[in-house]
């Protein structure tokens, strides 16, 4: 059986963004199946002692802006430090990556497109119209997801990734686990493609 990923993030996050790609390379590498668990960020920083960027220090944003441009570079992906449409509520966007997962198909093409929109493109991921779009290019039917990541059983398995979250240590996005490892950032998709090549037991954290 081909081991499995669950990745918890939120399409607003430049760091999912910027991991997409990489990441999907190394699923492609091991075969492994992956399971995207999109999560309200907010309620994930409120719980977990992380603050949303508006309420860190001068110092700490400044930096960020420092480490999206080194990883744009490095990715070699044109990262708009400051997108027309951000921040943004990415509840819909996030729902749709549950929706079409659920309908049994890969989101996977629509998770790339849905970050390229936001951080490289200024398109509004907030305006269902904007989604309708992404999903179509991507081949799914729109208004069949959109409707689905509207209803109250999309709603509620929004909620149950998040509690799933915080039953796996998660606070940040995007977070890759495997075998209860947590593995946090996109710049730690190396460490987490070495695992899998060395089959090594994973490591877990004493309290």
């Amino acid at each position: 059986m081909p081991r499995r990923v669950d990745v918890y993030f939120s399409v607003m996050s430049p760091w999912a963004h910027l991991g997409n790609v990489p990441f999907l390379a190394v699923v492609r590498r091991h075969g492994l199946e992956v399971a995207w668990r999109p999560v309200p960020l907010g309620e994930l920083f409120a719980e977990t002692g992380g603050l949303p960027l508006a309420k860190r220090t001068i110092e700490r944003r400044r930096y960020r802006d420092v480490e999206l441009s080194r990883w744009s570079q490095k990715r070699g992906r044109p990262v708009k430090l400051r997108p027309a449409h951000w921040p943004f509520s990415p509840a819909l966007a996030d729902r749709a990556v549950i929706a079409v997962a659920a309908s049994g198909e890969d989101p996977a093409d629509f998770v790339v497109r849905a970050g390229r929109g936001v951080w490289e493109e200024d398109r509004d991921l907030a305006a269902r119209e904007t989604l309708a779009e992404l999903l179509l290019a991507c081949g799914h039917n729109a208004e069949r997801v959109l409707a689905r990541a509207e209803s109250e059983e999309t709603a509620a398995a929004y909620q149950a990734n998040f509690a799933a979250a915080r039953a796996a240590s998660v606070f940040g996005s995007p977070t890759y686990v495997l075998d209860g490892e947590v593995f946090w950032g996109q710049d730690r998709i190396d460490l987490l493609d070495d695992a899998l090549a060395s089959g090594r037991r994973p490591y877990t954290a004493s309290e």
